[in-house]
């Protein structure tokens, strides 16, 4: 567990995150990160929840579409 101090920038106060979390991560300055709101938790990811949900959706309009998909790509 990383305790992180909050601090002004501007006119917004924002989180500086380690070295280490940035690198687990995957982060570099410049990318987004989700904030996702749970039962007593808030959660930081690289990844849109969003986009995850319509790609699920996808994959199943996929599969159960396979060949159909397949005569359109000829």
């Amino acid at each position: 567990m990383h305790s992180l101090k909050l601090t002004q920038i501007g006119n917004s106060v924002g989180v500086i995150l380690p070295k280490e979390v940035l690198a687990r991560l995957k982060l570099e300055k410049g990318d987004t990160v989700y904030l996702t709101d749970a039962p007593g938790a808030v959660t930081i990811s690289p990844h849109d929840p969003a986009f995850e949900t319509q790609m699920d959706v996808a994959r199943k309009i996929m599969k159960s579409r396979r060949e159909v998909l397949r005569e359109l790509a000829k």
